[in-house]
């Protein structure tokens, strides 16, 4: 299969071999004991700033999902209780978790026994301190 990302990753052996995937510069790849590979992008969740908690939902991280939706009831229920509605004109809560929110699914997936399946996966990791050197 040839790589559209232009990364050197060209995996001409097999083309559903889920190990030499190509990926674009951005997106790290990770692996658990069972051989689960998780990829995902590395920055800005731009998903999670359009689309408030469903990112999570959909990755099947609930453990962020529900962490979204109970700091977002806080926010709202302090806007309410302390008359402060001139902050409900813009999302702040989504501004936070788009830039939060990559970070939290990589360092809750190390929590849980991933790692990172390759080099490129790991240096970018530690480049964006998602991941101690």
């Amino acid at each position: 299969m040839q790589n559209p990302f232009g990364n050197n990753n060209n995996n001409d052996q097999n083309p559903f071999d889920l190990n030499n995937l190509p990926l674009p510069p951005n997106y790290a790849k990770i692996v658990n004991d069972q051989g689960q590979i998780r990829i995902a992008k590395v920055g800005i969740s731009w998903t999670t700033l359009w689309f408030g908690p469903l990112p999570a939902l959909f990755r099947g991280d609930y453990y962020n999902f529900i962490l979204m939706i109970v700091l977002d009831l806080d926010y709202a229920l302090v806007v309410l209780f302390f008359g402060l509605n001139w902050l409900t004109q813009f999302p702040w809560p989504s501004l936070v978790f788009a830039i939060l929110y990559n970070m939290m699914y990589f360092k809750h997936s190390f929590n849980i026994g991933y790692r990172p399946a390759d080099q490129r996966s790991r240096e970018l990791l530690e480049r964006f301190h998602y991941l101690k050197k």
